[in-house]
């Protein structure tokens, strides 16, 4: 029987290694695993629609769903990802005697692009839980190390929100390490981090994530996996078989770092940190499906819309194919 040819634009995780290299298939599907960088398996997917499933950041998602774009998600999440890491700042704008987030008020701050999903995060977690609101700090967008970056998606915002292109020919990276801007938002570190006064806005990023993790009950996502309307309408039941399938490599990946006749991945501590992490986090806590992520998709929607992305907050379930959101039960 014919099977059907997709291919499949993924990171290298180790969650998804079992697809890529064969160990699990896709029952009814010829997979295709094109290893990408996220940003290039982005900008591919949504200007010119070239795989058939695609990772794909949450927020574009979220705001080409709403716009009745061209793409249908799954809830598997190959990316999650705390973002407190993810801020860096010029040191010199700052008083050492007083903590940094403090003083983000007022700031100006580099973004590659305002909706990416990790600045979402960012923002809202900044806001919720240190007292930093959105409307506080000056926005400047821009290419992170190189010059020349603009937003994937449009964006309209409430004018309370000061967002401006960064000098045009200059990396955020060399605005900050000049002082030009204050601080960065970025999931990727900026060339000028560990050089001169960049640094990250907090000391011990692992103690805040895992506090913000005790109070929250969240570990952020970053990305989702999407179909192509196209491929989706015609072949309804791949929803359920890719879902399936992802699960089942997320099995072999916790597995591996579970072993203990010898290590899969070279850390000398992988075990004793996956046996940490399930002891604070539950034992699925890479968990794929709607209700097991209800909370972490409704704050990033709440999010969104008080960050003026969204003009409403849809249910969870709904940014999701159907068949992926119910269950056949024997």
């Amino acid at each position: 029987m014919a099977r059907l040819p997709v291919t499949l634009a993924c990171g290298p995780y180790d969650r998804t290694a079992a697809l890529a290299d064969g160990r699990v298939t896709v029952d009814g599907v010829d997979l295709r695993y094109v290893h990408l960088e996220p940003e290039e398996i982005f900008f591919r997917m949504v200007q010119y629609g070239e795989f058939d499933v695609a990772e794909l950041s949450l927020s574009t998602y979220l705001l080409t769903h709403l716009a009745d774009g061209p793409f249908v998600a799954i809830p598997v999440f190959p990316s999650r990802m705390f973002r407190h890491t993810s801020v860096y700042i010029n040191g010199d704008a700052f008083d050492p005697d007083r903590p940094a987030v403090e003083q983000l008020k007022g700031k100006t701050v580099g973004l590659a692009e305002y909706q990416l999903t990790a600045n979402v995060w960012i923002r809202g977690i900044l806001a919720e839980h240190y007292g930093v609101p959105v409307t506080s700090v000056r926005y400047r967008t821009g290419g992170l190390n190189q010059a020349g970056r603009k937003e994937k998606v449009a964006v309209r915002l409430p004018p309370e929100i000061d967002l401006a292109p960064a000098p045009a020919g200059r990396s955020l990276s060399d605005l900050l390490a000049a002082g030009q801007l204050d601080a960065v938002y970025t999931p990727r570190a900026p060339d000028s981090f560990g050089a001169g006064p960049v640094r990250r806005l907090f000391d011990d990023t692992r103690a805040e994530e895992e506090r913000y993790f005790e109070l929250s009950g969240i570990f952020p996502i970053m990305h989702v996996v999407v179909i192509h309307r196209r491929v989706y309408e015609q072949n309804r039941w791949l929803a359920q078989e890719l879902l399936k399938a992802f699960t089942a490599a997320k099995r072999i990946a916790y597995a591996q770092l579970a072993r203990t006749v010898a290590l899969s991945v070279s850390l000398p501590f992988v075990r004793e940190d996956y046996e940490r992490t399930v002891a604070r986090m539950g034992a699925d806590y890479w968990a794929y499906g709607v209700e097991a992520n209800r909370h972490v998709l409704d704050t990033f929607c709440r999010y969104a819309v008080e960050q003026g992305l969204a003009g409403r907050a849809p249910d969870a379930a709904s940014l999701f194919a159907p068949e992926t959101t119910d269950q056949f039960i024997i």
